[in-house]
């Protein structure tokens, strides 16, 4: 089971886009230690991807990957094992990780058996050279702060078992936007990772958008529950490919600038493709109007400055997210954009979607906010937007 880690997302991590580019990887540290038998050992890969772009460009420069049997070890404990690429450091803009693409970060030798931490490490930036940066839309460049990820790495948990005399595929689903926060008027962008560990599953959903719609500005996940298990943004021909996605049932959502959201529900998704449509039917979300909805979450009068704000609606049974930001990391207020029209729908059963696959479903403009703060926990509210119009909805725990 995938776990979700450093906030709510990922696709992200999760969620997300990527490139291919294998690299070697060589095995340093300790090993397991106890006593009884043998395990074996297994060959655990690792690779890398991200979640749809806000940003123009994130940098971040992987130093090594570091597993551990525990989940409570700490990093001067025994039994890491490190994963170094070959001719490392080696420099990954997450922002080209699109549509299913992944960065492979090798494999080594590891002892067989349950894994309960990963820890992805860093490099440093220095006055000389920056190694980890965001490129804002207007192309400015920034310095991307990554607080303890030098010394100890990004603290990943997940749960996953490598197999004996066999190779164990697995994904770090990076989501770069919901990963970095902006401190007050600073101009400082803090790395607060958000990243998935997954196994890297043959199960993919594939389908086409109208590139009518602003496809920068467009986001495609797979969620179950109303957790996103994958995300993407679509290519320049509108085509979208959700990938590495685990066994099971999902709902695909569609969001974009000025358009109600889309559902498709009931995908069943195994070892194989998944094809919702083609070019010729290509998803074509109604025009909405936007409204939008701010506020700050605080306890006990204080801001809570590492919390997350999703939006969620209810669509046909279920609640979906639409949309997730950051809380500013000093002030702790949010803001989101969200469509006031009611959301479309329809139901996957087993043959391509056509243009009147699509219902109207649930209430526009009607959302649960919930924010989830490591520091606090979770904490929902209800709120309703309406066209052109900033509402003002704290959430206080």
């Amino acid at each position: 089971m995938a776990k979700k880690l450093g906030g709510s997302a990922i696709g992200k991590l999760a969620g997300i886009a990527g490139i291919v580019s294998a690299a070697v990887l060589a095995a340093c540290g300790g090993g397991g230690g106890g006593g009884g038998s043998d395990p074996g050992q297994g060959t655990l890969s690792m690779a890398i991807t991200d979640a749809p772009p806000c940003y123009r460009s994130v940098k971040v420069t992987v130093e090594k990957v570091r597993v551990q049997k525990s989940a409570t070890a700490s990093e001067s404990d025994g039994g890491w094992q490190d994963i170094v690429p070959a001719g490392g450091p080696v420099t990954i803009d997450l922002l080209d990780l699109t549509n299913g693409a992944v960065k492979d970060l090798g494999s080594t030798t590891v002892e067989a058996g349950a894994y309960s931490q990963v820890r992805l490490v860093l490099a440093e930036n220095t006055q000389a050279k920056t190694v980890n940066s965001v490129t804002l839309l207007d192309g400015t460049v920034v310095p991307l702060t990554t607080p303890s990820a030098q010394q100890s790495g990004l603290k990943i948990k997940g749960d996953f078992d490598v197999t004996a005399n066999a190779t164990t595929p697995m994904l770090l689903d990076f989501d770069a936007c919901k990963s970095i926060v902006v401190a007050g008027n600073s101009g400082q962008y803090i790395l607060k990772p958000v990243v998935r560990l997954t196994a890297k599953a043959a199960g993919s959903v594939q389908g086409y958008v109208t590139t009518t719609m602003s496809l920068t500005a467009t986001r495609v996940s797979a969620q179950q529950g109303g957790e996103v298990m994958r995300s993407t943004r679509p290519d320049a021909a509108g085509k979208f490919t959700l990938a590495y996605l685990p066994t099971g049932t999902y709902t695909v959502v569609i969001t974009s600038d000025n358009r109600a959201t889309g559902v498709v529900e009931s995908i069943p998704v195994g070892t194989s493709t998944v094809v919702l449509n083609g070019t010729a039917t290509a998803v074509v979300l109604p025009t909405s109007a936007m409204g939008t909805v701010t506020g700050t979450v605080t306890a006990a009068g204080s801001p809570v400055t590492d919390a997350a704000v999703t939006a969620l609606q209810s669509i046909g049974s279920q609640l979906l997210e639409i949309a997730s930001t950051n809380v500013d990391f000093t002030t702790a207020v949010y803001k989101l954009s969200l469509p006031t029209a009611a959301p479309v729908k329809a139901t996957y059963a087993g043959a391509p979607l056509t243009s009147s696959s699509f219902t109207a479903a649930g209430t526009g403009g009607t959302y649960t906010l919930r924010a989830d703060s490591s520091s606090k926990g979770t904490k929902t509210t209800t709120t309703s937007v309406t066209p052109a119009t900033t509402t003002t909805t704290n959430i206080t725990y």
